[in-house]
């Protein structure tokens, strides 16, 4: 029964953490794009922006970053036979990962919290498909676990990468016009 309500906090803070890494990174195009404005909009929007990733990234994200690796490894500590299963290593490999995107943002957020424009807003719109990407990587192992193999599962994962593209440049086009 405590596996089962450790389990649901630790789904809780990562559905959090993920919420708090695709709006950060949509916080950044907009900071960015603000910044490209003419006076005032650039120096008022700009503020508010810095104010709401502060909040978010400081109250949401960095915490539940902690509360989702915090519960992951209590339910480990539970459950240590799990840490054997290849399914598993390979979701802890993607939560790395995970966790270096969130630095990543992290460097973003500082430089953009100090004025320092770094990158374009379609490199972060791009940018923001990393998470989506590990998302759907760590759901399908989780659920299927070694039901799919890992050939059909990297092809998958391949055709995803490839729509998303093929759907921003589309976006971008859009925009454009």
């Amino acid at each position: 029964m405590e596996y089962n309500y450790i389990k649901s906090l630790h789904l809780i803070f990562v559905i959090t953490w993920f919420a708090g890494l695709f709006y950060i990174v949509r916080l950044f195009v907009y900071q960015i794009e603000a910044y490209h404005k003419e006076s005032p909009a650039k120096e008022i929007l700009g503020e508010q922006l810095k104010i709401m990733a502060k909040r978010l990234w400081y109250i949401i994200t960095w915490p539940s970053l902690f509360l989702a690796v915090g519960f992951a490894i209590w339910l480990l500590a539970l459950r240590p036979f799990y840490i054997e299963e290849p399914w598993m290593q390979v979701k802890l490999g993607f939560v790395v990962a995970l966790i270096c995107y969130h630095i990543k943002c992290h460097l973003i957020f500082k430089d953009l919290q100090h004025d320092r424009i770094k990158h374009s807003g379609n490199f972060m719109r791009i940018f923001n498909e990393g998470a989506t990407f590990i998302l759907f990587a760590v759901v399908f192992l989780v659920i299927l676990k070694n039901a799919v193999s890992w050939i059909y599962g990297t092809l998958g994962i391949i055709l995803f990468a490839i729509l998303l593209m093929l759907g921003f440049k589309l976006y971008k086009r859009i925009r454009e016009r």
